[in-house]
């Protein structure tokens, strides 16, 4: 069963950094996009970053500069790092899997349970 766990989420200081891990199970992620989403209560999902199978990335305009994706397949794990954090970054993080190509698209077809990311001096 196709499966992807977050982990990495936790209270920080602004101007803090977190790296947040998605691992996979039950598929190889190195076949798969991967994408990460934030969503905080009372508002849409938001595509944050996203890794293609060829390591091609992209970013939210409200994080580039500040977050990196990367992937290790070895690990079947993908990783957001996140630098420079600011108060409106709190939210909860999910990642998010598919063969085919979403990009910042909330359209994946298997999404992690999320992780959750607060921002607060």
């Amino acid at each position: 069963q196709l499966q992807l766990v977050e982990s990495g989420g936790d209270l920080v200081q602004p101007g803090g950094s977190l790296k947040l891990s998605c691992e996979a199970s039950g598929f190889s992620l190195e076949y798969y996009h991967i994408a990460w989403f934030r969503q905080v209560p009372g508002k849409e999902r938001e595509g944050v970053s996203y890794i293609s199978t060829l390591r091609r990335t992209d970013y939210a305009d409200s994080v580039k500069g500040r977050f990196t994706i990367s992937r290790d397949n070895a690990r079947n794990t993908v990783y957001l790092q996140m630098r420079s954090l600011k108060p409106e970054d709190t939210a909860t993080y999910y990642c998010a899997a598919s063969p085919a190509y979403y990009g910042l698209n909330p359209r994946y077809d298997s999404w992690g349970q999320g992780t959750t990311v607060t921002v607060s001096s």
